[in-house]
Parts: C-alpha cells; structure tokens; sequence
C-alpha cells in the first residue's frame, strides 16, 4: 500500500461506520488480541452488550467530542428491569439518568483537574485520530483518543473500577499490546489517564519497557495464532487441541 492509499484509508476510519464496520476489519486491532490468544476461533463474532462500554463511551465522548452526546439514549428509570426502561430502550443498552448523573461528577473532575488538562486540552493536540501501519508482518489498525504533539505522546483514557488495581489488571487487558501498537502506529509513548469510576481518584501511567516489551510478545503470539487458523490451508481447526502441563 503506498502514501497516498494509506491517507486515504485514515480519511475514512475517521468515521466510526467506517472505522468499525467493512474497511476497518481488513486491519487486526488491539481488540483482537484477547481473541486471537484466548480463542481464535471466535475472531470476528458479534460482541454481547456490555454497559462499561457504553459507560466508557459515554466518558470518552463528554470529554473529547461533547457536541456528539445527544446520540446517547437515556432513560429515567430506576434499573433495567422496569417497565419504563424496557419499553424506552426498545432493546439497546442505554444509560439510567442515575448513571449520567454520577457520571457527570466523573468527567468534570477530570475536566478540572491541571495535570489532566495540559495532556488532554494542549492546542497542539488531535482527538480521536486513526492511523493504520504493518505490524509484523501485517496490517493493524488504531484510534489515538488524544495525541500530544507539544508532548510527543498519546494520552488513552481509561476508566476502572478500581484505581487501586489498575497496574494489574492493564496486563489482564491487553492494555501493554495496546500500548505496544499504538507506539508502533502514532510514534509516540503511550499514557494512561485511568479514573476511577466509585472514587473519582486520577492515576497517570506511564509505560516501561517492560510493559511495551509484554505487549510485543502478545502481538506476536495472537499473529502467530491468525496465520495458524486463517492463513494456514492445511489446517484444520476442529483437529486443534490446547496441550499443558500442570
């Protein structure tokens, strides 16, 4: 792929329909990696509703592009099971009033907050910028939530429901392969605004060697697993057998 195709295709990732949708899966992401270690042969299948994602989402979109929160549904209603929730939602998973409420409280205290600021709001910085690059070997695909050019880094916004926990369960989801990727991608250090979403307590995290050497042996672990069962012809994928020693 030359310069000009690849500009091309970062135009339309721009759009999620895009990002997410027909062009955006010809490139492996960060999210494949869970599935491509764990199980491969699900690559590809339809995701459940998950509400911390649409509560990630929610957050994401308030304090990067506030003008796109009217696409969010909202429901007054006590929980999800109620008649009124039921009827409104018309089966999507949407957020209570109640959560928009608590959440509010999250995204100003992030808002607020100097340290945060000066990552997030510098005017050297792009929101929301895709990049696609061969990894490997093969083509992936990312989306920057902020990249600092006065900093030379790519701030991910992260929220956790336990800022106690967060250095561990980074490792538990694929965020040092993320990292790995994205450094590959953007050309910049990754850091980690995470948020606690009970507390509202801030953590920064940077990332070592370490981190970004761990997300390297899971990019080439999860690529060593897609060769095997999507680009292997003599394989035969109801033969596969996972073989341990305990």
């Amino acid at each position: 792929m030359n310069l000009s195709e690849q500009k091309e295709v970062i135009e339309l990732l721009k759009d999620d329909a895009n990002y997410y949708g027909k062009i955006g899966k010809q490139y492996r992401s960060n999210s494949d990696i869970m599935t491509l270690l764990k199980n491969p042969l699900s690559l590809g299948d339809p995701q459940p509703p998950n509400m911390n994602f649409v509560i990630g989402s929610y957050f994401h979109t308030a304090i990067l592009e506030p003008e796109k929160l009217e696409n969010f549904k909202i429901i007054d209603a006590s929980s999800r099971n109620t008649k009124v929730y039921k009827e409104e939602s018309e089966g999507e998973m949407c957020l209570l009033a109640k959560e928009v409420e608590k959440l509010k409280v999250t995204i100003e205290t992030v808002k607020n907050n100097e340290a945060c600021k000066f990552l997030i709001y510098n005017r050297e910085c792009d929101f929301e910028q895709p990049n696609i690059k061969e990894i490997k070997g093969t083509w992936w695909k990312g989306k920057a939530d902020i990249i600092n050019h006065t900093e030379g880094l790519v701030i991910d916004l992260k929220t956790t429901s336990d800022i106690g926990k967060f250095k561990s369960s980074a490792y538990r989801y694929n965020y040092d392969s993320q990292a790995y990727i994205y450094k590959q991608l953007f050309g910049y250090d990754l850091v980690f605004i995470a948020v606690d979403k009970t507390t509202n307590q801030i953590g920064i995290f940077e990332c070592s060697d370490e981190f970004y050497a761990s997300g390297e042996s899971k990019v080439i672990q999860a690529m060593e697993q897609y060769k095997l069962f999507y680009e292997n012809a003599e394989f035969k994928p109801e033969e596969y057998v996972i073989s341990d020693v305990l």
